[in-house]
């Protein structure tokens, strides 16, 4: 897979509409499947809204190793709590930075789709001694062009709402977009089961697009999926922050392997070693503590899974215009197949402490 069509590959993952419990035209569930389904042996859905793609190893024997790959598909969004005088008020899904919201396009998702833009009283009429450099979320609104009959009729309250931002070109290879968090790591994926195409692996690989991680920790999709897959191992790829002073983390110097109790050492050292390999540049994240990410839920499904997660470098987290490299989404994605084709039988048995 070229530079090219990764970046083509994050443009379409990324427009793809996915707030958590969104079902809809123009969903990320039908576009992972349909990117799913040149690459795999078989593409499942779940009730849930996890899409899964399987492609099995070479392995020998009926008793079949599974790996899962890990990435939630799921975005931040909102959702409208009232209509007001035919604007709407809504309130966020997730993580969202308040800082961003004001000006933002998106999309109004009632009876049909309606695109809108967040707006809010100009600062010409504010209360006098008001601060309005301050973003108060109860004062925005959102304004679909609509009489407010015609709202009314249109939407209601519990209605979704989903950014739109069409992705932008940075240089360097970088891209800017909505939904970085995760689609870009819904790519690794993709290039991962692309370039296992040309690998040997024996291993049956789940490749595993995790819905509802966003909301409110509840890791819905990783833990159903955990649960029902019962993989030897797995490794969740999610976005770190990059370029910020309290981690040394740098976007374009490769994918993030977590260190930490949540991490397990002999899987985090395979991934150093075919690294140093592969001569691929990656980096390290210390994690003291929980990352708030798809592998805790997936680490103590049943009896256990040992897992690692690994990140792809982002800028602007948890906003409509966040940044990653489009050579650190191929890097991890090569990263995962090389591992996935070294790992043997015996690998389980490095798994388990000696006593």
């Amino acid at each position: 897979m070229t530079e090219n069509s990764t970046l083509s590959l994050i443009k379409r993952l990324s427009v793809a509409i996915g707030v958590t419990g969104y079902s809809g035209d123009n969903n990320i569930h039908q576009a992972v499947a349909g990117e799913f389904a040149s690459i795999a042996d078989r593409v499942e859905h779940d009730r849930l809204g996890s899409v899964v793609g399987v492609k099995f190893g070479e392995q020998p024997g009926p008793e079949r190793r599974k790996i899962m790959l890990a990435a939630h598909l799921d975005e931040l969004g909102a959702v409208v709590t009232k209509i007001d005088r035919g604007f709407l008020r809504f309130t966020r899904y997730g993580g969202l930075d308040n800082r961003v919201l004001m000006g933002q396009e998106v999309i109004v998702h009632g009876r049909r789709n309606l695109p809108g833009v967040i707006g809010s009283i100009p600062p010409h009429f504010a209360v006098p001694g008001h601060d309005t450099s301050a973003i108060d979320p109860q004062e925005l609104l959102i304004d679909i062009g609509l009489p407010p009959a015609d709202v009314a009729r249109q939407v209601q309250p519990g209605d979704l709402i989903s950014f739109y931002r069409e992705p932008a070109e940075l240089q360097n290879d970088l891209i800017s977009g909505k939904a970085m968090d995760n689609r870009s790591s819904v790519a690794a994926l993709v290039v991962c089961l692309q370039t296992l195409q040309n690998l040997k692996h024996q291993w049956d690989v789940y490749a595993v697009a995790t819905a509802t991680e966003e909301w409110g920790g509840g890791y819905v999709g990783a833990i159903t999926q955990a649960n029902a897959i019962r993989p030897d191992a797995a490794l969740v790829v999610d976005v770190t922050f990059a370029d910020v002073d309290e981690i040394e983390v740098k976007l374009d110097k490769g994918p993030v392997i977590a260190l930490g109790p949540g991490n397990h050492p002999v899987i985090r050292q395979k991934l150093v070693d075919i690294c140093r390999q592969l001569e691929l540049t990656f980096q390290s994240e210390i994690m003291p503590s929980g990352a708030g990410t798809d592998a805790y839920a997936i680490e103590v499904s049943r009896e256990g899974v040992p897992t690692v997660l690994v990140s792809v470098p982002s800028r602007n987290m948890h906003t409509p215009v966040e940044i990653v490299s489009v050579k650190d989404v191929e890097r991890t994605g090569r990263l995962l197949a090389h591992f996935i084709s070294s790992l043997t039988d015996m690998f389980i048995t490095e798994l388990i402490p000696a006593d």
